[in-house]
């Protein structure tokens, strides 16, 4: 190595050492002394004891709160995420219309997705209010029917969750729009030219180009809502009530760390939660050869 390059080098180094301190000390020093907790009892106050697989034990067969944890979350993905992509491709496809006063519509529905997530939470904590909220009051009002009790119900607890997860569709309905940008024009004259209407159009000219679109908007919705947790501490306070059925994983694992103090424990349940989302997403990258479609195929 010459003296030239040996500056170099030592010029590099010297310009990426701020980010190669804050990457060992913030991500690979935590990461690795999270597997190292997750084989320990740990809980802050005394060092670590070595416990070997007795978190993962625990969790799998003597915990029952994990796999209600476990449930809420898959129930809550499995609802949300398809509902959202379809809610975002929805308003995509209204926006993406030649329309006045185009960029004032865009501007207004992506506003909800840009309010601090705390300060939604508790907007719709008055929204979903049993006695006072708005959307009991318009039930009452339109249709003379008494709205159930949302969060304060077992039953609809979840559901309002859901529901209250299209509020922050405008990041998904943007990318949406970027990818009907662009889809080639001359495939819609084609189709127009073989007699083909609005739907079939959107059938066979819209979907399959929007597809890498989709997958990219799946995988990113599947990653956020297994890690659903603000919306959720702030509206339930942080307990997962009514009994338990607002317990998603994300929570749990807070509280197994900062109200029970088991890190050794949250450590093991963090783990899980990182190879069931590694699952899922492999799953759905997997699946996408079948049905997403590239410019070219």
């Amino acid at each position: 190595m010459t003296r030239r390059e040996k500056t170099d080098l030592a010029s590099g180094l010297l310009f990426a050492l701020p980010w190669l301190v804050g990457f060992l000390g913030f991500t690979l020093y935590p990461l690795v002394m999270s597997v190292y907790y997750s084989f320990t009892s740990y809980n802050v106050v005394q060092p670590p004891v070595w416990a070997g697989l007795d978190n993962y034990r625990e969790l799998f067969f003597q915990d029952p709160l994990f796999w209600k944890a476990l449930y809420n979350t898959l129930y809550f993905t499995a609802f949300s995420v398809p509902l959202s992509l379809a809610a975002a491709l929805f308003l995509a496809l209204l926006l993406n219309q030649k329309v006045p006063g185009l960029a004032l519509f865009r501007t207004v529905f992506f506003l909800p997705s840009i309010v601090p997530i705390v300060a939604s939470s508790v907007l719709w904590i008055w929204v979903l209010n049993p006695q006072s909220g708005l959307v009991n009051s318009l039930l009452m009002q339109w249709f003379g029917v008494e709205g159930p009790g949302w969060l304060a119900s077992p039953a609809w607890s979840k559901p309002s969750l859901v529901v209250m997860s299209l509020w922050g569709v405008g990041g998904a309905m943007v990318i949406f729009l970027a990818g009907l940008a662009d889809v080639p024009q001359t495939l819609y004259e084609v189709a127009e030219l073989d007699g083909a209407g609005v739907w079939t159009r959107f059938r066979h000219v819209t979907l399959p180009m929007l597809t890498p679109t989709i997958l990219f908007n799946l995988v990113m919705g599947l990653i956020a809502s297994f890690q659903y947790f603000t919306q959720v501490y702030v509206m339930t306070g942080g307990k997962g009530t009514p009994l338990d059925t607002t317990m998603f994983y994300a929570l749990y694992m807070y509280r197994s760390s900062f109200y029970y103090l088991r890190m050794g424990y949250a450590s093991a349940m963090a783990w899980m939660l990182f190879v069931v989302i590694l699952a899922a997403t492999v799953g759905v990258l997997v699946s996408s050869k079948r049905w997403v479609f590239y410019h070219g195929d």
